[in-house]
């Protein structure tokens, strides 16, 4: 059996509209239509029979209505208040991180030093690596020591006397094939020692030129003393100590250094933790 279908002929301008719905935000100010209220929303809450906003007027009194359809002016529309929706819980901060990019253990104090060591040429390398990986350095227990170069190195690592637990890992500057720094690596190996190198004349260079506010690290010819040769050519005053400090200064994280010096002092730290 067929049904009848019964069109809605009630004009359009007749036909009721539902009030629309407004979340009950803090500060709202709105009148509810029966007693003409008028107040700032200060809470909204949830009772047996529903939910109810608490609206506080200009002379500071309180008072409680239910949070029925179409029972508040809002701009003289009527409205329907509704629960606002519950914020959404904060996301935590992303957590700290340490210069060379590892995870900050917050509050960890520096542990008791292993009998495991990196050794790197001079002073600039160590200094260099203390300032990107410092931190992980001192959670790990790995003490880093530098040699004033690299020629005696089979003798020293001789005297280290590498064994299980007891480790040696070695960062070495213009580590090239052919080069005499390869020579000497390849005299100095071992089954607990790692002696890995970046292909720079010095460490200066592997901190990106545009950390320290150059173009490029110039060229200087063999035969010419490198730091000094640089410092001429950028215009610095002839002083490689206060050329350090201004080169040190620049790098602030591994983000700074070179990835050929990066992926190296990387390798010995797992080298000599594992």
């Amino acid at each position: 059996m067929s049904r009848s279908y019964s069109p809605d002929l009630t004009p359009p301008w007749k036909r009721s509209v539902p009030a629309p719905e407004v979340p009950a935000e803090r500060d709202l100010v709105v009148e509810e239509v029966v007693t003409g209220f008028c107040g700032a929303v200060v809470r909204c809450e949830k009772t047996a029979e529903g939910f109810t906003v608490s609206l506080e007027d200009r002379h500071r009194r309180v008072r409680v209505f239910p949070m029925t359809p179409g029972g508040f002016l809002l701009e003289g529309r009527p409205v329907t208040l509704v629960r606002p929706a519950a914020a959404a819980p904060a996301s935590p901060p992303p957590p700290a991180r340490t210069a060379s990019g590892s995870v900050a253990v917050r509050g960890a104090r520096a542990r008791v030093a292993l009998p495991s060591r990196i050794y790197v040429e001079g002073r600039h390398d160590a200094e260099l690596v203390e300032r990107v990986w410092g931190d992980d350095l001192r959670i790990e227990g790995v003490v880093v020591e530098y040699l004033e170069g690299i020629d005696d190195l089979p003798a020293i690592v001789a005297e280290f006397a590498p064994e299980p637990g007891r480790r040696l890992g070695v960062l070495v500057d213009h580590l090239v094939p052919g080069s005499k720094e390869s020579r000497i690596a390849a005299q100095a190996g071992g089954d607990h020692v790692l002696v890995v190198g970046h292909p720079y004349i010095d460490v200066w260079a592997a901190v990106k030129p545009s950390s320290v506010g150059i173009a490029a690290w110039p060229e200087v010819p063999r035969g010419e003393e490198w730091k000094l040769g640089v410092c001429r050519r950028l215009g610095w005053p002839q002083d490689t100590r206060d050329a350090w400090r201004r080169i040190l200064a620049s790098v602030d994280s591994y983000r700074d250094l070179d990835p050929a010096l990066l992926g190296r002092v990387e390798e010995l730290i797992d080298f000599v933790t594992a």
